[in-house]
């Protein structure tokens, strides 16, 4: 054992016991972090506007603060690039992370002196539960993979603009920085392929013991090194031993990846954002993701079901339920308040507040009215898959509507390692697993409104060759695994076997 590992140990046994102690506080850490926040923000352009100094619990806050996404923040964040002092937080941003919006163009997310923190530790604080947990010290000492955008920055505003992981890429610790790959080279390299070809050369001879990205980049990295040597992942590098994953579900990835490497190995799943980082896998033995709730973030929910409703109940972390899809807001000392992510959650547990990730607001098909999620879909293909020994490399669902009554179907575009050999008998597991799972979906196939879900197999690296096209490819960017439009289908549909 060399002398960083040695040293990692006590200090993974501290944060790993901090944060046990932290599960037992959360409902207290989180109401001192609303008060924290009113304290700060009455102070601000944004707490003057909303009367943040007569808010004084969570009730009346749901009631100054309406619910906002990025697109009504814009005016605010505005004020900060002509240069004005305290309009969502304290002072100014001292970044502005970049991220592409849907409706808004590009986002620009404040990234203030006290929110840092959340974007820095938590990473570190998974890497270190996961140590003092599993005694797995043994990859400090190898070469780790901390993928990021570039870490060259601009200015907007005046103020340092980049990509959040190029950002962060800024604040890695110095004890890790001699392990860490690729090179800040490379990480500049804004080219996806060129860059994927570059981390591969840097790569291939060096001891890799932690490997971090989200899961499709990985499989593209995994496939060029068995595409170089012939062989599986885990011969090319013995001391892998550690996946840091997030970004998307890794269930639909798991199998195939697996397969690259040729073994299984622990996997640790972060849920971060430009907008904070929320949850971590603090255990290997626990379900879900460990919600951040002593890091400067007051969490709200919406149940689901609410969200098209003019004014959705938003309850505090107090009164979730396990098995309920909740909408997650943050309130956050970034300055976003009332901020609506659009992503879904469903609690497995409440002591402590454990979650998934259930999909996002607005990726779900409802063109008929059955509100089929994420999760749903992606249950119904891994069920269909794990009893057909299928593995299943990416894989997208179109509503297809037709005129005549009992002629439209769901569209499921998917690539897979190796076809079945009966795709009909597939398609037909897979919309039963998700008739089970909907019971608007089985209502609307029982009474010959919809015809049961075809496949359409894309070709191998169909989805590559689709997000090259769309200008898309690498770094964070992903497929949405439903659309309630044709505007992916149809674009997909060149890359479909004849």
């Amino acid at each position: 054992m060399n002398l960083k590992s040695l040293l990692a140990r006590p200090f993974a046994n501290y944060i790993y016991n901090k944060t046990r102690k932290s599960m037992v506080t959360a409902l207290e850490d989180q109401e001192t972090i609303l008060k924290m926040l009113l304290k700060t923000g009455k102070n601000t352009v944004f707490g003057k506007d909303h009367r943040l100094d007569q808010v004084n619990d969570q009730a009346s806050f749901a009631q100054a603060v309406p619910l906002r996404d990025y697109e009504q923040l814009k005016p605010y964040i505005d004020q900060i690039k002509e240069g004005k002092q305290n309009v969502l937080w304290k002072g100014r941003p001292i970044y502005f992370a970049k991220t592409s919006g849907t409706t808004s163009g590009v986002k620009y997310i404040p990234i203030t002196k006290d929110s840092i923190p959340n974007h820095i530790n938590t990473a570190r604080n998974a890497l270190l539960c996961y140590m003092a947990e599993t005694g797995n010290t043994g990859f400090a000492r190898g070469k780790m993979i901390f993928l990021s955008g570039s870490p060259v920055l601009e200015r907007v505003g005046g103020i340092p603009t980049g990509r959040l992981s190029g950002i962060v890429n800024h604040h890695i610790p110095s004890y890790l920085r001699a392990n860490q790959l690729p090179s800040f080279e490379t990480n500049c390299i804004e080219d996806w392929e060129t860059k994927l070809d570059k981390i591969v050369e840097e790569t291939l001879k060096k001891d890799m013991t932690l490997i971090s990205g989200i899961p499709p980049w990985m499989q593209m990295y995994f496939d060029r090194l068995t595409g170089i040597t012939g062989k599986k992942v885990g011969e090319i590098f013995p001391n892998f031993s550690v996946m840091v994953q997030g970004g998307v579900n890794f269930e639909p990835y798991k199998a195939r990846i697996y397969e690259s490497i040729g073994r299984k190995l622990d996997s640790i799943e972060l849920f971060p954002a430009s907008e904070g980082f929320f949850a971590f896998q603090d255990s290997q033995e626990a379900e879900g993701l460990l919600l951040n709730t002593h890091s400067g973030i007051y969490f709200e929910f919406i149940p689901v079901a609410e969200m098209g409703l003019e004014n959705p109940q938003r309850i505090p972390l107090s009164a979730v339920k396990t098995g309920v899809n909740y909408a997650m807001v943050i309130n956050s000392d970034a300055g976003l308040w009332g901020y609506n992510l659009g992503d879904t959650v469903k609690f497995v547990s409440t002591a402590p507040y454990r979650l998934v990730v259930t999909g996002r607001i607005k990726h779900f098909i409802s063109a008929f009215g059955e509100h089929v999620i994420s999760e749903e879909v992606e249950g119904a293909l891994l069920k269909a898959a794990a009893e057909t020994e299928v593995k299943v490399t990416e894989f997208t669902v179109a509503p297809l509507i037709q005129q005549e009554k009992g002629k439209s179907y769901h569209e499921w575009f998917v690539e897979f390692e190796e076809a079945p050999a009966d795709m009909q008998q597939f398609a037909g597991k897979v919309d039963q697993y998700l008739r089970n799972r909907n019971v608007y979906y089985d209502d609307l196939i029982s009474g010959n409104i919809l015809m049961p879900l075809q496949v359409r197999t894309v070709r191998k690296n169909g989805f590559i060759d689709y997000m090259k096209s769309v200008g898309k490819l690498g770094g964070q960017n992903k497929v949405p695994r439903l659309s309630n439009d044709r505007k992916i289908a149809d674009e997909l549909a060149v890359f479909v076997k004849d």
